[in-house]
């Protein structure tokens, strides 16, 4: 991932409400939501939503699809986890140590849903 794409996404996700709506797709991952629900659960009138998702889908975070008259967003994890591994590629500069307490922050909320389906 290059500089320049990684700075589009954080800019897309310092808004609050941006950061709200990804928030709510990544948790409603594998479905996602239709853009009306999003809208609804947001209280945000929907031109003002579109516009935001639209912020969103252009910095790659999330992507939609059409079913009939609704159009489904989605949280693209594959962003996600670039970004993610983008700004944590040089961390501890080879020191695992100090990245541990972070790798530690971020492991439990995945094993618990794994954990469970096991």
């Amino acid at each position: 991932m290059e500089n320049e794409q990684v700075i589009l996404a954080l800019a897309a996700l310092a808004q609050g409400t941006r950061l709200d709506v990804f928030r709510i797709l990544v948790s409603a991952e594998p479905e996602g939501l239709a853009a009306g629900e999003i809208a609804r659960r947001l209280e945000v009138p929907h031109n003002t939503m579109s516009s935001h998702l639209g912020i969103l889908s252009r910095a790659g975070l999330i992507r939609s699809e059409r079913f009939s008259r609704s159009i489904v967003y989605r949280a693209d994890l594959d962003t996600l986890r670039s970004v993610l591994a983008f700004l944590l590629k040089d961390c501890c500069g080879g020191r695992p140590e100090i990245c541990a307490p972070l790798m530690a922050e971020l492991t439990p909320c995945c094993q618990s849903k794994a954990n469970a389906d096991v």
